[in-house]
């Protein structure tokens, strides 16, 4: 009986890999989730090694392989890895800026056996999008929309939504109905990576997003039927925390450009553990023997207040990272969290906010864009 309760006690297979292909980007977007210090892990694998994870992966049960960075387009054998994820029966999908997608590529990703393109706007307007990514990159991306459409891929667009562009929701929507777009996601940001270091200039008011949502929901009767619309809740907001990747080593699973596997985009910047690398190990041994995956998976680590909490089955804690940021405790509730000890800091951030928002007051520390000359700065002064 023991050996069977080891069994069934063993999580189900990562249904979603992640394979993040490069670090490399022409963009330095202020919200990025790459890791902050992700100038000094430039190493990537090789094809052969991503070859190999993706066969590892389909043997272990994954079915959806996203291709990811950075950009990923930036790999000269992105077409090579999409064909063998093809063929190994993954549903792909690619996840883009957009820079790099010609015609002709665009083509030869579609007879690769490409599924699925999630095309990423920084906000509705040149000025802004521009801004945000520190690049010029608006107009490319509205004929990148086009080349989607004439290869028949599903029409699917992201925006982060945060408060330097949360007052153009009405037109960021308008504009993604224009480009034919079947499916927008409005991502409010989620403060951990660029988007912490940034943080003060781009937490919105209580009542921005509360404007925000009201628009999306006029646009979604609007709209019903010929474009789906997700807003997605706003951790600091909501008091409620929310799973993280659907639960630490339940669905997902993260391979970094050099090899790193990770529950999650970000966990490798929580101390005390580590995380194996797919040229040490099999990707199922991984998945279910690495102390890093089997860490916070369940309720068997959780201390007050998560323990005693009726909701610890539904939100598992929340967010690992979001936790150790702002407590600087891997184990602690998630501090957006109404019954977390922690949830001052939260809520100061959000007051502080509101009362730079009111007095027309900038913040302090000027807006960081992500590049290689800030990572390596802000990782020195760390």
């Amino acid at each position: 009986m023991a050996g069977l309760a080891s069994v069934l006690d063993r999580p189900g297979p990562p249904l979603w890999l992640l394979a993040e292909l490069t670090y490399r980007c022409p963009l330095h977007c202020v919200f990025c989730y790459n890791p902050v210090d992700f100038a000094r892990h430039e190493q990537e694998l090789s094809t052969a090694d991503w070859l190999r994870v993706l066969r590892e992966g389909r043997e272990l049960g994954a079915v959806q392989c996203g291709f990811s960075g950075g950009e990923p387009l930036l790999r000269d054998d992105l077409e090579e890895l999409v064909a063998e994820a093809r063929r190994l029966g993954y549903y792909t999908n690619l996840l883009t800026s957009g820079v790099g997608l010609t015609a002709a590529r665009a083509a030869a990703l579609k007879a690769a056996g490409l599924d699925h393109v999630q095309l990423s706007f920084q906000d509705s307007t040149k000025e802004i999008n521009d801004f945000l990514s520190h690049t010029r990159t608006y107009d490319l991306k509205q004929r990148v929309a086009k080349m989607i459409r004439d290869q028949g891929w599903p029409m699917v667009m992201n925006v982060v939504i945060h408060r330097l562009n949360i007052e153009h929701v009405d037109r960021i929507i308008a504009m993604a109905a224009e480009l034919g777009a079947e499916y927008l996601e409005l991502a409010n940001t989620q403060y951990y990576s660029w988007a912490e270091v940034n943080r003060a200039h781009l937490l919105p008011t209580h009542d921005q997003l509360k404007r925000a949502e009201a628009v999306t929901d006029a646009w979604r009767e609007r709209l019903a039927g010929k474009m789906k619309l997700f807003f997605v809740a706003p951790d600091y907001h909501e008091g409620q925390p929310k799973r993280c990747v659907n639960g630490w080593g339940s669905t997902f699973l993260n391979i970094a450009p050099d090899g790193t596997a990770l529950p999650c985009h970000t966990a490798g910047m929580l101390p005390g553990l580590s995380f194996p690398n797919v040229r040490e190990a099999s990707l199922r041994e991984i998945w279910f023997d690495s102390p890093g995956f089997n860490r916070f998976r369940g309720t068997g680590w959780m201390k007050d207040p998560c323990r005693s909490c009726e909701h610890r089955e539904r939100d598992l804690g929340g967010c690992r990272c979001q936790a150790y940021m702002l407590s600087k405790d891997v184990d602690a509730a998630d501090p957006v969290c109404s019954k977390s000890p922690h949830h001052h800091l939260v809520q100061e951030a959000v007051a502080d906010a509101e009362r730079r928002a009111a007095a027309g007051e900038p913040p302090a520390q000027p807006i960081v864009f992500r590049d290689r000359a800030s990572s390596l700065k802000l990782t020195t002064c760390r």
